[in-house]
């Protein structure tokens, strides 16, 4: 089920909240728990019920493990055998469903072999619950997970609002927050703070992602069939295609939070402006936070982290984002793009050396050196997201021949009266696009609209900060500097002219996606 559907917005979510308060509000907490573990596997179910089976097995197993681990009961097995057999299945069902098609593909590639592996269909959501659960067991071993009940581990994985594409959720987050007796019972500020974020996550998706979509789509689907690109037409299509992905897992961030803080529950951040980053590192540190989180506390930190010199801290950071790559797609695009962001932070980290030689405090910097780093930063992830979107190597090297001028440099018609001195140095202006039924006006103007509310706009967070949306504090500025004065004045407030606002917002992104069939949100094919 949809997040931007009609059955979720008027019927799901109403139906649960509703009769999830209703059995709370009369003092049955577990019965409460039991419906919202239904509901969220109803949810799940509606996308394909045979795969209902599989998430129930993974939860019986791992939480047997997590007990075992936690000494709730003895087995004859060593505990660090157990944590291998417990990651090791864990890590046989991602494989199978995620990655034995690329790997039959692969191997018939180098070997000229005809093996016929019948297609597999990747089960919704495996990638993060199987990492939730991974890192469940992870700290039972460790000794940092309690020793939960079996119906709070369920709800911990299940919980609706997180389960398909994140964030990813530490047990130690979630589990508390269904402790507190005011979970249970209804709350006007939590509904309120909730369909808010929810609004603006909706709006995100079904009016900015869903509509620059349509200049990204059709560049990347020529490049696939081996269209060369011009210059103009590459750099259309991978930028928009940046904001499409930036607005879609920011639209579902903030609709995730906003269908959690509806029950009262906090989720952590997954989302804070990462286009606003100043160097690669911030940006790992703004984007997909938690799959970040995670790949620190248990792939790179486990590896030795930064503890054993310099060369092993890089080699370190390259094994954990070529993972990180995997982790998104089985192809070798995925695998590139992992290993890219590991070079960029290879680099960073050297550049980073090199400045601390020169100023010890780098946080010294102009503004201007600040804008330099954050749109370096910028061109070096868009140029790492061609691998991410294109559907293989060969349309990977037809965007970047394009996005180079390889194939020569036009513009459209309608900049030639403001630029035509540029037809001295071979630029043409010739009428783009035609195949692809792409308006370059409309496309420019669309990209630098977004790219103004991508830089220069606060987040959703930093609009709710007040209210403590989620857990984590972002790292972006908070709206009190004073650089921020304006934005600070237009903090959301529950009063008439936000409601207002609130109703907009709601009436144009129902009255979009009402008029279309709800489109998925990128991450959940990962």
């Amino acid at each position: 089920m949809l997040f931007n559907s009609p059955e979720f917005i008027f019927l799901f979510l109403p139906l649960t909240l509703s009769i999830f308060f209703y059995i709370g509000g009369q003092g049955y907490r577990r019965v409460a728990s039991v419906w919202l573990v239904a509901a969220s596997l109803v949810f799940y179910g509606w996308w394909n019920p045979a795969y209902l089976g599989l998430l129930i097995f993974s939860i019986l197993f791992n939480y047997w493990v997590g007990a075992a681990l936690s000494q709730r009961f003895q087995i004859p097995i060593n505990q660090k055998w157990l944590l291998t057999l417990g990651i090791v299945i864990n890590l046989l069902l991602l494989g199978y469903f995620k990655y034995a098609n690329f790997f039959v593909n692969t191997v018939n590639d180098i070997l000229g072999t005809g093996f016929n592996f019948q297609k597999i269909i990747l089960p919704l959501a495996i990638s993060f619950f199987t990492f939730t659960q991974i890192a469940y067991i992870f700290d039972a071993y460790q000794g940092k997970a309690k020793k939960y009940n079996f119906l709070d581990y369920c709800l911990f994985v299940t919980f609706f609002p997180h389960l398909i594409a994140g964030p990813i959720v530490h047990h130690d987050e979630l589990i508390p927050e269904f402790a507190r007796k005011e979970t249970y019972h209804f709350n006007i500020e939590n509904i309120g703070v909730g369909l808010t974020i929810f609004s603006m996550g909706l709006f995100k998706k079904v009016i900015f992602a869903d509509s620059i979509a349509v200049y990204a789509n059709p560049v990347f689907e020529a490049a696939s069939r081996g269209v060369s690109l011009t210059l103009f037409e590459a750099w259309v299509g991978i930028l928009a295609y940046t904001l499409q992905l930036y607005f879609d897992f920011s639209g579902y961030s903030d609709m995730a939070i906003g269908a959690s803080r509806m029950f009262g529950v906090k989720l952590p951040l997954n989302f804070d402006s990462p286009y606003k980053s100043v160097n690669i590192s911030d940006f790992w540190r703004r984007w997909h936070i938690t799959l970040s989180n995670f790949l620190r506390d248990y792939i790179y930190i486990p590896l030795g982290g930064n503890r054993k010199g310099e060369p092993r801290r890089y080699l370190n950071l390259m094994i954990t984002m070529l993972l990180g790559g995997l982790w998104h797609g089985a192809g070798w695009t995925f695998v590139i793009w992992g290993g890219l962001h590991g070079v960029y932070l290879v680099i960073n980290r050297q550049w980073q050396l090199f400045r601390r030689s020169l100023e010890p405090n780098l946080l010294l910097s102009s503004w201007w050196c600040l804008w330099l780093g954050r749109l370096i930063t910028f061109l070096a992830v868009v140029v790492a997201w061609v691998f991410f979107r294109a559907e293989n190597m060969k349309a990977v090297g037809i965007m970047l021949k394009g996005m180079a001028g390889a194939n020569g440099v036009s513009l459209p018609p309608f900049l030639s009266g403001r630029l035509a001195f540029l037809q001295s140095w071979g630029i043409r202006f010739d009428s783009l696009m035609p195949n692809l039924e792409v308006n370059p006006w409309y496309a420019l103007s669309g990209i630098f609209f977004l790219l103004l509310i991508a830089w220069c706009t606060p987040n959703t967070q930093q609009w709710m900060a007040q209210y403590s949306p989620a857990l984590a504090q972002p790292t972006s500025k908070t709206l009190s500097d004073a650089s921020d004065r304006f934005w600070k004045n237009l903090q959301w407030q529950a009063n008439i002219g936000f409601g207002v606002l609130l109703g907009v917002l709601i009436f144009l992104s129902v009255r979009t996606f009402l008029g279309a069939t709800p489109s998925d949100f990128i991450y959940f094919n990962f």
